[in-house]
């Protein structure tokens, strides 16, 4: 893993449902989720009271970045924190594709780092 190749691939696979948001964020947290349990926070809640939960935030800590992604009417808000000792320092709010494009990169640059990270990459890509 870590090759410009991977890295597209990787991009790519994290793209492949963004023609409906809805599926897309439901999609990227289930993949995230099983793929770095521990570095992953997806926050649901319904929107009645019996509808179903659904996906309404992801959080993926990745090294000293905190990149959230917010679903909310119909709409992607992203974020791009920098981190020091588990304190955020500064937040930024980007598009989507600068979203995905930071984590794409932070979850390659871990997988680098660990080879835990590497496996759970893997399995993110063959889901």
């Amino acid at each position: 893993m870590g090759t410009e190749l991977d890295l597209h691939l990787l991009s790519a696979s994290l793209r492949a449902d963004a023609s409906d948001l809805g599926t897309f964020v439901e999609s990227l947290a289930a993949r995230l989720e099983a793929a770095l349990p521990g570095h992953v926070r997806v926050y649901r809640w319904r929107e009645r009271m019996f509808g179903p939960k659904l996906v309404r935030k992801i959080s993926v800590d990745a090294g000293e970045q905190r990149l959230e992604l917010t679903y909310k009417r119909g709409a992607l808000e992203s974020t791009c924190a920098r981190m020091s000792g588990g304190i955020v320092l500064k937040t930024e709010t980007v598009d989507t594709e600068a979203w995905l494009a930071a984590l794409t990169a932070a979850l390659a640059a871990e997988a680098q780092r660990n080879e835990s990270a590497r496996k759970a990459l893997e399995r993110l890509l063959l889901q």
